[in-house]
């Protein structure tokens, strides 16, 4: 077929597309800036939120450094701010979500990658990440009409007549509490870690599990001794940032989580967040001081929320760079 275009158009369209890296030419030029701006802008963005809340927070800073951290008095109406009921209630609730949802997010993400048959994983897969896509008030609201409840009248009473030994489960049953708050946590982070422990374990060589077959393994002990510890930092990735979902999680705790500022050992016990008590309480903060501090708990919450997931990114890079074969399909 002859070509209608003009010796001058193909000359001139030349100049703009070529083959190889085309570093010299205009339209790559301007592309690579355009996207080059956009990566920028969202460093940008977080350079600025950091200088922002600690601007914001500055006065706190000044007044209570880093005692602030283990203070555990709050009390607006004294001029006392500490930081260290919600630091607690943050921890113990995320820390619970993750004892409660990684075995089974593990399990699911082992079966959709090893065990489950080709034409059930991707239905099963899209149905378990369908859980992050409800918002999380509506996990709240469950939360308060079912949860709860269930908790008073029945887990917990179980749970101190069989365990009441221990510290953990003993106190008064009002179904609100950390315990509730962290099931509901741990809801809310099975998608995310389930997810990304699937992409992981795609990424494993099927030489490996191959291997472990050929040598007499079950399908556990191939999993077990060859899959797992292959992709163990990139697990641990997935596990890091459930736990980075976990610690800014607002709405859904505070509606079953109590929201007292106090340290008990019990997780019958009421307890606040410090995602919840920026929220519940920045609307009607008067003075300077208490504006400051519920700024530098929102400071802190940052920091943390950042760094944890720099780390998980880091693990699950490391795991992805497999040295032979391309991942495994669904």
């Amino acid at each position: 077929m002859t070509s209608t275009l003009s010796p001058k158009t193909v000359a001139e369209a030349s100049r703009w597309f070529r083959p190889g890296r085309g570093e010299g030419y205009r339209g790559d030029l301007v592309f690579r800036w355009i996207v080059a701006a956009f990566a920028f802008l969202v460093i940008a963005t977080l350079v600025l939120m950091a200088w922002q809340m600690t601007e914001a927070s500055w006065l706190s800073i000044r007044s209570f450094g880093l005692d602030f951290v283990a203070a555990a008095d709050w009390d607006p109406a004294r001029g006392a701010f500490g930081a260290l009921p919600f630091i607690y209630g943050t921890v113990v609730s995320s820390l619970l979500a993750l004892v409660l949802a990684v075995p089974v997010s593990l399990g699911i993400a082992i079966f959709l990658s090893e065990l489950a048959p080709r034409w059930l994983r991707s239905p099963a897969g899209v149905l378990v990440e369908l859980l992050a896509a409800i918002p999380s008030v509506v996990y709240g609201l469950w939360g308060i009409i079912v949860l709860a409840p269930w908790l008073r009248e029945s887990a917990e009473p179980a749970l101190e007549n069989t365990l009441g030994f221990l510290p953990l489960f003993r106190g008064p049953h009002q179904g609100f509490g950390m315990l509730a708050g962290g099931i509901i946590l741990a809801i809310m982070i099975t998608p995310t870690i389930s997810s990304v422990s699937r992409e992981v374990l795609g990424a494993v060589p099927d030489s490996l599990g191959e291997a472990a077959l050929a040598l007499g393994g079950t399908r556990w002990e191939a999993i077990r001794t060859a899959i797992l510890p292959y992709a163990r930092s990139g697990l641990i990735g997935a596990v890091t940032l459930g736990l980075g979902r976990a610690l800014g999680e607002t709405m859904a705790i505070t509606m079953v989580i109590g929201n007292r500022a106090e340290i008990s050992a019990s997780l019958f016990a009421p307890s606040y967040t410090m995602a919840s008590v920026i929220a519940n309480e920045f609307t009607e903060a008067t003075g300077d001081l208490y504006l400051a501090s519920l700024a530098y708990v929102g400071l802190l919450l940052f920091v943390v929320t950042v760094l944890l997931n720099l780390v998980a990114r880091l693990l699950v890079w490391r795991i992805a760079r497999i040295p032979e074969g391309e991942a495994r399909g669904y």
